[in-house]
């Protein structure tokens, strides 16, 4: 199974969470990555490398952004997580 690194942007987000049922959606989508990194959605343009995955819940859509990198081993990098609205502009800011 891969390793697992969250950066502090998703870190932020999923720590602060109250909902539990949100929070175990997002783990539960964790958890897919890990098994399988391509059930995200790779993501084109300036942002080509990544991939989304998509989560909805209570009519909502929240993203998970994640990239992967190979060392030694698979290591699924985390690097944002949020609710979809504004939520690219965030990530373009971030990767800049």
């Amino acid at each position: 199974m891969a390793e697992l690194r969250v950066l502090p942007p998703a870190a932020k987000f999923l720590k602060k969470l109250k909902d539990k049922k949100l929070k175990a959606l997002y783990q539960q989508a964790i958890d897919l990555i890990l098994q399988d990194h391509t059930v995200g959605e790779p993501k084109t343009g300036n942002l080509s490398g990544i991939f989304g995955y998509d989560i909805f819940y209570n009519k909502t859509n929240y993203e998970l952004v994640y990239t992967v990198e190979y060392r030694e081993d698979k290591i699924i990098v985390v690097i944002m997580a949020g609710a979809r609205e504004n939520f690219y502009d965030e990530l373009k800011r971030y990767m800049k």
